[in-house]
């Protein structure tokens, strides 16, 4: 999984700390968490298609969560940023090299590494589907959302 899953993540919980939707710039949020804002500005714009965050251009547009952080969920993101493919795709390997020798019975069902990382895969998929942001904004540290906050507030005073 790359790193826009958790950048996207840090910025869904920050702009659900700043409260009050006021759209905030990729540069903002990029200085706040010491990334390239260019690099993340490209990576927000996946949630923005998926209806996660909604954008607004000009000089005081910027980012906002587009719903309520109970109606995002971990996988959400994880599908708008990575895309909605398997993480493990089988590609009958088995049925390769010397194995192109076997019967065909032998391969009338997906093998044991197949089956064994679909079920990973669903069960990974039902837990991030499981959270949502407002769950992790309800196990952030106290501090985390006041630093945010104070940090804006300098930047916009």
């Amino acid at each position: 999984m790359g790193e826009g899953v958790e950048w996207g993540l840090h910025c869904c919980l920050a702009l659900a700390w700043l409260e009050d939707r006021v759209p905030v710039s990729a540069a903002r949020l990029a200085e706040f968490f010491d990334l390239p804002p260019a690099y993340l500005k490209k990576q927000l714009q996946p949630l923005v298609r998926a209806g996660i965050l909604s954008s607004t251009p000009g000089a005081r547009g910027g980012y906002a969560l587009a719903r309520p952080p109970e109606r995002i969920t971990l996988m959400d993101v994880v599908s708008a940023v990575e895309g909605r493919e398997e993480a493990f795709r089988c590609t009958e390997i088995r049925q390769q090299g010397a194995g192109a020798e076997a019967a065909p019975s032998e391969f009338g069902q997906p093998c044991g590494v197949s089956r064994a990382m679909r079920r990973a895969e669903l069960a990974w998929r039902r837990e991030l589907s499981a959270q949502t942001v407002a769950d992790l904004l309800a196990v952030s540290p106290p501090a985390a959302p006041a630093r945010l906050r104070r940090f804006h507030q300098r930047l916009s005073g």
